[in-house]
């Protein structure tokens, strides 16, 4: 029987090396006495901020202090707890630390109403000294929020209670990745467990009838729970709507994109846009019906390989070897740094019990970047997926080395074009080396499938978390009943005619956990369309391409994101780049077709 290793049990080679955060708990205890200890610097200093330029920059400095080692101990703490969700001693660290921050963010509450009450001509004097230079940025994003500030007691109020407002998607990640028990799926002859991360090898299977046991299994998990499960997401949809209209904006989405500085209009136009490609989305459904030799493609069909290659596995080392191989244009440099984090001690390589699932890249400002991964050999998905989070790796490494902790940090808008940037490297490198008909035609296939997932899936979500948060605003009622309408009614827009869809498939809207941090990802479909356009432009240039690029990598928090793509190379509040997009992947598409024409794969069952 396959089975998944305790985490006592993983190779120390295969584990990120989280020492290098701190040595043992107990030195991270040590810093966490400090954090505790500046409660009592805060509290003497409400109302001394407009007092002069010199009270201002204590009061910048402790804020400061605060921030970075909150930073350092929360990414430790954090970080933790996903190696096993349901280690006890690792969610009591991270409570004690939430809770403390919570407080410290209270006692804090002071600051940003009393920036606001500095008048124009005294704010714009002190901002012109050079002892600001390092905060200007920074203090002017805060600045900018002047119209949803609230007064000092209210904005305590509304600190204090963060740490209760993430109860909620605690809640629903200790339930869907802990609690819930998928059971064990008959492979071969052997059972193998079904979890949240092995669901979609299984959904990758070539086999048919695996693929729809897999599905039915998994969600009838979910529809055991599906009324606890749409009552959290409701409880998460009133908290957005209660902070937007605390804070005086328009709509959660308006308080969303403000501080992006996102015009409603770039959201609209993705979703428009991604619309007016529906005839060659459902072309691909099709397509995809006829190469795995379906009469009927079920919802459970739509996710495995198109064109399955056995000898396109990947082993770790080899996985770095054609990530680093495709990321070359980027120089030596890039390589160098990129290649000695993944055989070092950057990535959580491989799934064991109690971790987390999928794929994500952390760090701060005084660590390495930090990449989880559940890698499995026989997906050539996981060497994308290792691509994507070195992307945003290099991204944050680029960041730190060129900005102050103040304004260091980038947005996810610009996160996600670092990660598919180097997607779209990986797959130019591999079909590069595929003159084998049969293996070019999968790796289109997975350029295609990824395309899909990230410009057109996400877009889907983007477009069903606008509609339900309008009903939320309506004072609708949130009903599971709702979810599973207004889901299934959109995948029906998006799958088309040829995707079958089950009685459960609406329940697929509970499952999302991006659905807990409102109006993110439609980043992800905007991301990729922005790096399409940028990766073109490097591999077509030279070294002014190039360092443009590493320019913006290295831009950090120091623009707001559409200024800072417009000077990479693209421009984002226009619909031409998604336009582009949809344009390449029809292309994508065409290629495909060609090379598959005449041909069908064999199907277990239809």
């Amino acid at each position: 029987m396959s089975t998944i290793p305790e985490r006592k049990d993983v190779a120390k080679t295969d584990q990120w090396n989280l020492e290098l955060i701190y040595s043992t708990d107990k030195a991270w205890e040590a810093d966490f006495e400090v954090f505790k200890s500046f409660l009592a610097r805060v509290e003497p200093l409400g109302g001394t901020l407009g007092t002069s330029k010199h009270a201002f920059r204590k009061v910048l400095d402790l804020n400061l202090d605060i921030e970075r080692l909150g930073e350092k101990l929360g990414n430790y703490a954090h970080l933790k707890t996903t190696e096993d969700v349901a280690d006890s001693a690792s969610s009591e660290r991270l409570g004690r630390f939430e809770s403390v921050a919570t407080q410290l963010g209270a006692a804090f509450a002071f600051l940003t109403p009393e920036i606001q009450e500095i008048d124009d001509a005294t704010w714009n004097s002190w901002l012109a000294d050079p002892l600001f230079d390092d905060d200007r940025i920074a203090l002017h994003k805060i600045r900018r929020y002047k119209p949803h500030v609230l007064g000092t007691e209210a904005e305590k109020v509304l600190a204090l209670g963060s740490e209760a407002r993430g109860g909620v998607q605690r809640a629903f990640s200790s339930l869907t990745n802990a609690d819930l028990q998928f059971g064990s799926i008959v492979v071969e002859g052997e059972p193998r467990p079904l979890t949240q991360s092995s669901y979609s090898v299984f959904l990758q299977s070539p086999d048919a009838k695996l693929r729809r046991q897999a599905f039915d299994q998994f969600y009838a998990e979910f529809a055991a729970h599906e009324n606890t499960l749409a009552s959290l997401y409701a409880g998460s949809l009133q908290q957005d709507v209660w902070i937007a209209r605390s804070r005086s904006f328009a709509s959660s989405r308006a308080r969303a994109l403000f501080a992006d500085d996102v015009p409603p209009a770039v959201y609209d136009n993705l979703i428009a846009s991604v619309h007016k490609g529906f005839p060659v989305l459902h072309r691909y459904y099709e397509l995809r019906r006829r190469l795995l030799g379906l009469k009927t493609l079920h919802h459970s069909d739509v996710y495995a390989p198109m064109v399955a290659v056995a000898e396109m596995h990947h082993s770790w080392d080899q996985a770095v070897d054609v990530v680093l191989d495709a990321v070359a244009p980027l120089g030596e440099a890039y390589q160098k740094t990129l290649g000695e984090g993944l055989r070092g001690g950057w990535a959580d390589r491989y799934e064991n019990k109690g971790k987390r699932s999928g794929a994500f890249s952390a760090g701060g400002f005084d660590t390495q970047p930090y990449i989880l991964m559940n890698f499995k050999q026989d997906s050539l998905r996981d060497v994308f997926t290792l691509a994507h989070e070195a992307g945003h790796s290099m991204h944050s490494w680029f960041s730190v080395r060129n900005n102050p902790f103040q304004h260091y940090s980038y947005t996810i808008f610009e996160a996600e074009v670092a990660s598919t940037f180097n997607e779209q490297l990986l797959a130019k490198t591999l079909l590069e080396r595929s003159s084998d008909k049969t293996a070019r035609a999968a790796i289109l296939g997975k350029q295609i499938e990824d395309t899909v997932g990230t410009l057109f899936r996400q877009t889907m979500f983007a477009e069903f978390e606008h509609l339900v948060h309008e009903k939320a605003e309506a004072g609708e009622g949130l009903t599971l009943d709702l979810f599973k309408t207004l889901y299934r009614g959109l995948l029906e827009q998006y799958f088309g005619p040829a995707v079958q869809l089950e009685a459960c498939s609406g329940l697929e809207c509970l499952r999302i956990p991006h659905f807990y941090s409102p109006f993110y990802v439609y980043k992800y479909a905007t991301g990729l369309s922005a790096s399409m356009a940028l990766s073109d432009q490097v591999l077509k240039g030279g070294e002014a391409e190039r360092k443009q690029y590493l320019e913006f990598l290295g831009s950090g928090g120091s623009r707001f994101p559409l200024e800072s793509l417009k000077l990479a190379g693209v421009d984002m509040s226009s619909p031409e780049p998604i336009q582009k997009a949809i344009g390449v992947f029809s292309r994508l598409l065409d290629e495909l077709e060609a090379l598959t024409a005449g041909t069908s794969g064999k199907a277990s069952h239809s």
